[in-house]
């Protein structure tokens, strides 16, 4: 591993530096000190920026809406953004460009990219992800929706669950069993699924922090186009797989970024609240900000395995472990901070449900309550802890297959 960056990769610093100069007011104090209708307000606006500069899919070709940066440049970029407190993205993006925007890019066809990618940029296409369902979380390949040929098109009968902003997307990403005679695993194709059809009913779910970032969605004679599958029929779990990895591994290197500056608003907060002198307050800051450290380190191994065009293996799920298991042990320290006050949430909640705070955001109680409630998620989502333990007990440690009944 490499934790320097070379000359060039600082004089791609100074050129973002100069863009957000440009583009941002010279009273900007970060998308958090915005009330709610203001940040969403801004965060639209800032998507169209970053899409007609390049930056809303960095890597991505130009043809695409792209920027045709390397992945040391998305770094940086994500770097002076945490630094500058403005997202780097807009809503639906985790799924619409870091899922199966960078899983088209990778293995869709020439139709399938030309089609779907650049109306991704420009927001015409918001994604959501339908995989899990009420008989099939972890056990992924017990999935029961079916999918059948109708002529030129697929007819879609089943249920998904926990399908993140649902109620904001117009497509979906569907797993569906297509063959009932194939082995679990080699009978799922993976179909993209307009979402605006009377064939399909989006139920929001009301989450222990008060929002509905979940939804069930009922497939009752869905349909889509024939040719709307990915990576070939029958082949949907490879193309699940390799989308969760694109997703772990593009988000080892970046996440690492905004993970750090949540223990920065920590170190803030026990400030504010004069416990700096607090022997057990400090030791848990201190081990809080060690893990950021080293997960910051764990990123920069990724990043160059990149460089180096090897792409990430089983370090995309060591990184996943880790900010799943760090996330809700930081967030419980700032509750443990705030004391009483954080039985009484107060101040803007932040935008976003998962991962950090909203950039620049205070340090209030709704919005350190709202992301401590919600970051228990993360040990469940994009591929449960013990699933994560079981891959790298397997794969990297070459222990014996956990045994199935």
């Amino acid at each position: 591993m490499d934790p320097s960056y070379p000359a060039e990769a600082e004089d791609f610093r100074v050129e973002v530096r100069t863009f957000l100069s440009e583009e941002l007011p010279p009273d900007w104090a970060g998308l958090g000190s915005l009330n709610t209708r203001e940040a969403h307000a801004f965060t639209e606006r800032w998507r169209a920026v970053l899409g007609r500069r390049g930056y809303l899919a960095p890597t991505w070709p130009a043809e695409y809406g792209g920027g045709g940066l390397t992945k040391l440049q998305q770094v940086i970029l994500v770097e002076e953004f945490a630094k500058a407190g403005v997202p780097a993205n807009g809503a639906n993006d985790n799924f619409s460009i870091k899922m199966i925007g960078n899983l088209l890019l990778k293995h869709g066809t020439a139709e399938q990219k030309q089609t779907f990618l650049p109306r991704i940029v420009s927001g015409a296409d918001r994604w959501c992800q339908g995989f899990s369902e009420p008989g099939a979380g972890s056990d992924l390949a017990g999935l029961a929706t079916k999918a059948r040929l109708d002529g030129d098109e697929w007819v879609i009968d089943g249920q998904k669950i926990w399908t993140s902003e649902a109620t904001t997307a117009n497509w979906i990403f569907v797993l569906a069993r297509t063959n009932r005679e194939a082995a679990r695993h080699r009978g799922i194709s993976m179909l993209l699924v307009p979402l605006d059809q009377k064939g399909i009913e989006i139920r929001p779910i009301r989450m222990i922090s008060g929002t509905s970032a979940f939804s069930e969605v009922f497939f009752t004679g869905a349909r889509t186009h024939v040719d709307n599958v990915v990576l070939g029929v029958d082949q949907g779990w490879q193309a699940a797989m390799t989308l969760l990895g694109l997703e772990r591994g593009d988000e080892a290197a970046t996440n690492p970024i905004m993970f750090r500056a949540e223990v920065d608003r920590l170190i803030a907060l026990v400030r504010e609240r004069s416990l700096g002198d607090d022997e057990v307050i400090r030791d848990q800051l201190a081990r809080a900000y060690t893990k950021a450290e080293i997960m910051r380190f764990l990123g920069m191994r990724i990043l160059t395995g990149w460089l180096r065009g090897e792409p990430p293996g089983t370090e995309a799920s060591v990184s996943k472990l880790y900010w799943s298991e760090h996330h809700p042990a930081v967030t419980d320290l700032a509750m443990t901070v705030l004391g009483p006050a954080a039985m009484v949430p107060e101040g803007r909640h932040p935008l976003r449900h998962f991962r950090t705070d909203d950039p620049g955001a205070p340090n209030s109680s709704a919005s350190w309550s709202t992301t401590w409630l919600t970051s228990f998620a993360g040990k469940i989502y994009a591929g449960t802890s013990e699933i994560q333990r079981n891959i790298l007990s397997e794969t990297a440690l070459g222990l014996p297959k956990e045994t199935r009944g």
